[in-house]
């Protein structure tokens, strides 16, 4: 019913209509552009290639902050407050809730604009929930087209938030220019959990609730992250990721956390690296659609359809190998 609403959608608008809404900030449109944008149908995708061919002049200037952290640690909070403050100060802010959809029911075990209550009525800010529908990592397929959207629309902050769980992490940060992780109060035994591959992927981290009674546990925590991020190299020779402490509740921190994620910018503008992980990003974006595409058009096909049961059912009883039955299913797609 879903992908009959979208291309109900995309059917009755006009594709320049679309791009002059988007264009001139209209919230109606920048909403029917990433519906059209989301819509798996073939037709549809024709059309949202054309429309995000036409809005791409336009994107490209924002900031992309991908921000992440373990459940409880106040992600949403976090953005709210952010969000609001960059509004305030003359920013126009867009939010990407990625969801990792339940692979059981399909619905989001998150939940959506009600968690950041003042962003959600900002005139400034536009929230997108975007369920993942089981994509790896609990990112969507169109994330990356939802922000030339949105950046097209005039958003130069984009604030791309992900559950931290799984894949998300790396997925997400091959998509923005700043990665931020965020974290609790009190270290002990919680920095020897911590994943080396998180900490390497850090721009900056930013120990959250640091208020009362929290203060001094989140400045201590603060050095021994420090202390733990000393061990790894850099991924950049031009910054050093700083650890900072911040709360969301209060607001305190968050104007230097972001002068940080500013002077990141400058730097790597500086050094060429912004341009080079941009054009690098744009081919992941590339080669990742490519696989995306594939897989549905092997699930799609018709003689892979008709062996797939059985074929499963023979590597479940150890009838066939692994490999051997990839290679019969390849063989019944044609390559």
């Amino acid at each position: 019913m879903g992908d009959l609403r979208l291309s109900f959608v995309a059917q009755q608008v006009d594709i320049d209509e679309v791009v002059s809404g988007v264009l001139a900030g209209d919230r109606m449109w920048v909403g029917r552009a990433i519906t059209l944008v989301e819509s798996t149908r073939p037709a549809d995708r024709d059309r949202a290639g054309e429309l995000l061919q036409r809005l791409l002049p336009h994107a490209g200037d924002a900031h992309r902050v991908g921000i992440t952290g373990v459940p409880g640690v106040g992600k949403s909070t976090f953005i709210d407050e952010l969000g609001t403050q960059l509004t305030v100060a003359g920013h126009r802010v867009a939010v990407l809730a990625v969801d990792p959809s339940s692979s059981v029911s399909g619905g989001s075990i998150l939940g959506d604009k009600t968690r950041m209550a003042r962003l959600s009525v900002d005139e400034a800010a536009f929230i997108r929930p975007s369920p993942s529908s089981g994509t790896l990592g609990g990112v969507t397929g169109t994330t990356r087209e939802t922000m030339v959207v949105l950046e097209a629309a005039g958003y130069d902050v984009v604030l791309v938030e992900t559950v931290g769980v799984g894949q998300s992490e790396t997925i997400v940060a091959d998509m923005v220019d700043f990665f931020l992780v965020l974290m609790l109060p009190g270290a002990g035994d919680e920095l020897q959990g911590i994943k080396k591959g998180l900490l390497e992927l850090a721009d900056m981290l930013a120990v959250n609730k640091a208020d009362g009674t929290n203060t001094d546990p989140a400045r201590i925590s603060a050095r021994d992250y420090a202390n733990a991020l000393h061990l790894l190299t850099p991924a950049s020779p031009n910054w050093t990721p700083p650890v900072v402490t911040c709360s969301a509740r209060s607001g305190e921190g968050l104007d230097a956390l972001w002068d940080q994620i500013e002077l990141h910018r400058r730097v790597q503008t500086d050094s060429g690296e912004w341009d080079d992980r941009r054009r690098a990003q744009q081919l992941t974006w590339m080669w990742a659609m490519v696989e995306d595409r594939l897989l549905e058009q092997l699930h799609a096909h018709r003689e892979v359809g008709l062996m797939v049961s059985n074929t499963e059912a023979a590597v479940i009883n150890g009838e066939l190998t692994p490999s051997v039955a990839a290679n019969r299913i390849l063989g019944a797609f044609g390559r």
